[in-house]
């Protein structure tokens, strides 16, 4: 049962909208374990034909940020922009767990880019999950200001896609 990389993505999207702790897949090559701790974090153990086990491997990694030097320079005044929450963006979210496309195809142009503006009801992305391709559409009129996501990257339930100036 060869599994590549984009099949283990969307298994573990799908596993994490279950309520499944541990899941186990063996074949006559390799053994995949996942499981699902308190915290929500998952990893895996994948043992080969001579039974060795690597040792589990952290699917959602913390970023490794290293505390400021003391002398470092502080910022003294506010950003020279608003942070999102005070300009009252509105984001498009993902309402499901899947693969992210800004266009209808690999040769098609993008529904929508950064500076456009958009209307209720049209169509701004897809999310394909399960090999079904989703057409996402704004729920607000407005210009499209920051596109949060890459072509082709997973993306989770409720994570922020784009944000758009309302108006």
């Amino acid at each position: 049962m060869p599994l590549d990389l984009k099949e283990l993505r969307e298994l573990l999207a799908d596993l994490n909208q279950t309520d499944i702790s541990e899941l186990t897949l063996k074949s006559s090559d390799f053994e995949l374990t996942v499981r699902r701790g308190a915290a929500h974090e998952a990893s895996s153990a994948i043992r080969d034909l001579n039974g060795t086990v690597p040792s589990p491997v952290n699917l959602n990694p913390a970023p490794a940020m290293a505390p400021p030097p003391p002398d470092a320079p502080r910022l003294m005044e506010p950003p020279p922009f608003a942070p999102p929450h005070e300009r009252r963006l509105a984001e498009v979210t993902s309402p499901m767990v899947g693969t992210f496309y800004r266009s209808p195809g690999p040769d098609e142009p993008p529904f929508v880019q950064v500076g456009d503006r958009i209307r209720l009801g049209q169509t701004v992305c897809i999310v394909e999950a399960m090999k079904l391709m989703n057409e996402l559409e704004s729920e607000v009129s407005g210009e499209v200001v920051e596109i949060l996501v890459q072509n082709g990257d997973p993306v989770e339930f409720g994570q922020p896609l784009m944000r758009v100036n309302p108006g």
